[in-house]
């Protein structure tokens, strides 16, 4: 049967998968930056401290403060595609999207920062996605990260009149295809490299000490992976080291500090380092220039001699193999 002439075009029904990440500014430059800032240290799942405290302290000092810090840091590491994070997020979509063919439509966002996910949650329902897979782009859960994406997609289909379906896709710190992933992607690496490294540190995007005791899981799926990987590499507590990086404000952060650990280790006798960061999907401000950069000179400068960063498995094949059989697992019944 025929619609009537005057019914609104609708478009076949499609599949989709929304891969989410933290965020970015749209440039590396204080105004853009304090933008973001602004929008990221708002939410209430980043900075659980009472709003009425927290936004003269925000927008008195924090906003007037860090902008011009964080856009030079931006700028040390800003591609001709724009931020990395954005840039290997894109070709992350764009590789799945050749994976899956017409089957899925794959598409990207950024939770704060643009694209954001309300807008291409909105552009996906109109070509017709009916059922869509929320990928937040984390391994490991935290409320901070993976929580506020949901919390964002669940918001948007508040405001939609036809809502499409929508499933999340839940942390895979202890899957086996990704310490498979990070384990044949760390020997490659180390492979090539022209030292032999006495220690592999693993770093960790740090969160509030308060977050564990509230009952965050981040901390246990933060060790669970290094353990993993350690089984998996044949390696001891000892040889891998977990840490905790990027630390913010005056409050207790989860332990040990990754810059304070590597400074100890290069005064203490460590002359080649390793480090890793399996908590980053992709490579990122908080990778590239914090660690590459910052630690890797406060290694040097305590004495240290060797020193590499691993890349983020980013878009790599072992990637993109990666993210489409979790892909799969969580479309099933659906693509």
């Amino acid at each position: 049967m025929l619609p009537p002439p005057d019914h609104p075009t609708i478009p076949p029904r499609k599949v989709g998968v929304l891969l989410t990440n933290l965020g970015t500014p749209d440039a590396p430059d204080a105004g853009a930056v304090r933008r973001y800032l602004a929008e990221f240290l708002s939410d209430p799942r980043v900075i659980e401290i009472p709003r009425a405290i927290w936004k003269p302290i925000l927008h008195g000092i924090v906003l007037r403060t860090r902008p011009a810090k964080s856009a030079h840091a931006y700028s040390q590491v800003w591609t001709e595609q724009g931020s990395p994070l954005a840039a290997i997020t894109r070709r992350q979509a764009r590789k799945l999207q050749e994976r899956f063919g017409d089957s899925v439509m794959v598409d990207w966002a950024m939770r704060y920062g643009n694209p954001s996910i309300p807008d291409r949650l909105t552009a996906m329902k109109e070509a017709g996605c009916e059922r869509i897979l929320v990928a937040p782009l984390y391994p490991q859960y935290c409320a901070a990260t993976t929580a506020t994406a949901n919390d964002l997609a669940f918001l948007t289909l508040a405001g939609m009149r036809w809502q499409p379906a929508l499933r999340t896709l839940p942390p895979y710190h202890d899957s086996d295809d990704y310490i498979a992933a990070l384990q044949n992607d760390l020997e490659a690496q180390i492979g090539a490299l022209d030292f032999e490294p006495q220690r592999l540190l693993l770093s960790y995007h740090g969160m509030p000490e308060r977050t564990l005791q509230k009952g965050d899981p981040y901390h246990c799926h933060c060790q669970k992976t290094t353990r993993l990987l350690g089984e998996a590499l044949g390696l001891g507590p000892e040889s891998l080291l977990t840490t905790f990086q990027s630390r913010f404000g005056r409050a207790e952060w989860l332990k040990p500090y990754t810059a304070e650990t590597v400074a100890e280790l290069a005064r203490t006798g460590t002359r080649s380092l390793v480090v890793i960061t399996p908590g980053f999907a992709s490579d990122c401000v908080e990778t590239l220039e914090e660690i590459a950069i910052g630690v890797g000179e406060l290694f040097h400068a305590s004495g240290g001699k060797n020193f590499s960063v691993v890349p983020c498995l980013n878009d790599s094949p072992e990637s993109i193999d990666l993210l489409a059989t979790l892909i799969r697992q969580e479309l099933a019944g659906w693509a």
